[in-house]
């Protein structure tokens, strides 16, 4: 068993539901955010829920699935693209068991459940990462790029590296709810 991850009970704001938000986390919008339960949003994190579509009403929305991480001084931003002059933000999706490491940016327009995205990532506009999935640490994923699902990609640009084990699912859902036990208040 690894050792706890302390963290300060006044720097963290618990929901009903389990999440644990930085109070030095950035979050835009959170009108247009959606924490499944037992989310963890770390210190320095920056989550743009207030970037909207061309037009009043036109919220986009970034959903995060349960027990997913948001590591420190993480961008998390919808992705965009300008069509017939028009610029507009499309919505993110995030399923559950998901950890995005330290001082990534993620701009997906969707995350499968069970991907683990290293540190100093970026993930390109309108990337897709299928169930399962691995980036490794400093991989630049391309915009538009398609990652199936149990495969490591690694590099700049991120490239396909190797088949991921059939038991991936059940490892790194042990992986994210094993951290959201050992992420403890140290001031009880």
């Amino acid at each position: 068993m690894e050792p706890p991850v302390y963290y300060s009970r006044a720097e963290f704001i618990e929901t009903d539901t389990g999440n644990k938000v930085s109070r030095r986390a950035t979050i835009a919008g959170p009108q247009n955010i959606i924490l499944g339960g037992k989310t963890i949003i770390s210190s320095g994190a920056i989550i743009r829920g207030d970037l909207r579509r061309t037009g009043p009403g036109h919220a986009v929305v970034i959903s995060l699935g349960r027990y997913c991480l948001v590591g420190e001084g993480c961008i998390v931003r919808p992705p965009y693209k300008t069509y017939r002059g028009n610029f507009n933000y499309y919505p993110m999706k995030i399923g559950d068991h998901v950890h995005i490491g330290t001082s990534t940016i993620v701009e997906a327009a969707t995350i499968g459940s069970h991907v683990v995205i290293g540190k100093n990532c970026v993930i390109g506009k309108f990337t897709i990462i299928k169930d399962c999935a691995q980036i490794a640490d400093n991989t630049i994923v391309p915009p538009n790029t398609v990652i199936p699902a149990l495969s490591l990609f690694a590099g700049s640009p991120g490239r396909f590296m190797e088949d991921l084990p059939e038991s991936t699912q059940e490892m790194v859902e042990a992986q994210t709810k094993q951290y959201y036990t050992r992420f403890q208040p140290l001031d009880r």
